[in-house]
């Protein structure tokens, strides 16, 4: 693989850029390999890279059935944090920030981190009390964030309107080493990083069954035929109870669709993401100067990728009240992802009922930001069969009782 650079930049343009080589080969399947990852979205490839690089597990083949990275890797609204009150989940949030900070470097692929700092405003005093209970809850864990006023929230980000029509600002909880990133660019550099050490990435290859011999996986029937494996990986999002169905087990979880869209692109007006859960609306600005504005997931389980009127019409007036010049732009595009989501809004990444087949979904609206700790967390668990970051994500939790119930804790799953 030929390293990027700014040399390679200006050798390449004196040529015509006619030498730059493919990001990442398209083989067609072998007959085995010692690992399958079922979806080559970010969590999916970053199980992968990591496999790689931390256990030197190399024979490894990530199966799409669609195109890499076209799944919520493509459709999300870009935003890592870390400040979550639960200890399991601000530690696997807190490993996924600190790696986005380096991946750049680690993967020479520049997946344009911006740590701009991420608000989450208080609305009303119980979001006051719970944040406060958050700032000091993050510093116990080592996570870095603090609240701050309604005065500071103003300097921070100067656009916003303190005093709502129905709920005014009461301060925020902050988190300066918050930010965004490029989703496509995260998905191209895992693959790029992973076809270098040899893995193979299929795309257009659906899995249409998984084959267990004696209470262990033994491989996949795909649309480009059966490939056997020795250890089985579903990283598939939205689809994981689909999947998992197919290997002859149920997951506690439900699909539903989170929408989002962008504005027209605007000249720079916002260096910083904010979160309104009480009006649940967020926004931030793109590299493009497009305002992107999310909002609530659905509220029925379903399969769409499409947006509706509905949620623009709500989502909207939630920030329309918060930054007031956003009335007058004209929204660009919307689209629509599969979301999984588990009862306690938090993920699974586990073990599960067939021998040397493991899984990773339940992340709900807030996957992107976790793609590299999530990685890390699912590779080691599938090369040791034990890893420090999953061992409260198991779904035994569920027939134990011992939830970990982010979606109260922390105000919302985002």
């Amino acid at each position: 693989m030929k390293r990027y650079s700014v040399f390679a930049v200006a050798r390449e343009a004196l040529r015509y850029h006619s030498g730059w080589e493919r990001a990442w080969r398209s083989p067609e399947p072998k007959r085995h390999y010692d690992v399958i990852i079922v979806g080559a979205g970010g969590h999916g490839l970053a199980t992968a890279y990591y496999l790689g690089k931390n256990f030197g597990i190399t024979n490894v083949a990530v199966i799409e059935k669609g195109w890499l990275g076209g799944g919520n890797t493509g459709r999300n609204t870009t935003i890592i944090r870390s400040n979550y009150l639960q200890d399991p989940s601000a530690a696997i949030y807190e490993k996924a920030r600190s790696l986005y900070e380096t991946m750049s470097q680690d993967l020479n692929y520049n997946v344009m981190f911006s740590p701009r700092g991420v608000l989450m405003l208080a609305q009303t005093q119980h979001e006051i009390r719970g944040y406060k209970r958050t700032a000091h809850a993050n510093a116990l864990q080592g996570v870095s964030t603090e609240f701050v006023s309604p005065e500071r929230v103003k300097e921070i980000v100067p656009i916003i309107n303190l005093d709502g029509p129905r709920y005014p600002v009461l301060g925020a909880l902050w988190q300066e080493r918050g930010g965004t990133a490029r989703h496509d660019a995260v998905a191209w550099g895992y693959a790029r990083a992973c076809s270098d050490m040899g893995m193979d990435i299929i795309q257009q290859c659906e899995v249409q069954g998984v084959r267990v011999v004696n209470g262990r996986v033994a491989g996949v029937d795909t649309t480009k035929g059966p490939i056997d494996c020795d250890k089985l990986g579903m990283v598939v999002a939205g689809n994981a109870s689909v999947l998992a169905e197919q290997a002859g087990f149920r997951l506690p979880m439900e699909s539903v669709a989170l929408q989002a869209l962008v504005s027209e692109p605007i000249k720079p007006c916002m260096d910083v993401v904010v979160m309104a859960n009480t009006v649940h609306g967020y926004m931030s600005q793109s590299d493009k100067g497009e305002m992107v504005i999310g909002g609530g997931t659905d509220g029925f389980n379903n399969y769409t990728q499409r947006g509706s009127f509905h949620h623009i019409e709500e989502t909207v007036r939630a920030l329309n009240e918060t930054f007031p010049m956003v009335s007058r732009l004209k929204m660009l595009r919307q689209w629509g992802g599969i979301v999984d989501v588990t009862g306690d809004r938090s993920p699974i990444i586990s073990k599960t009922p067939v021998g040397n087949t493991f899984v990773n979904c339940g992340w709900g609206t807030g996957g992107f930001k976790a793609i590299p700790g999530s990685g890390w967390a699912m590779a080691e668990l599938m090369a040791t069969g034990h890893s420090p970051l999953t061992e409260e994500f198991s779904v035994d939790r569920f027939k134990e009782g011992k939830f970990i119930d982010e979606s109260v804790a922390a105000g919302v799953a985002h």
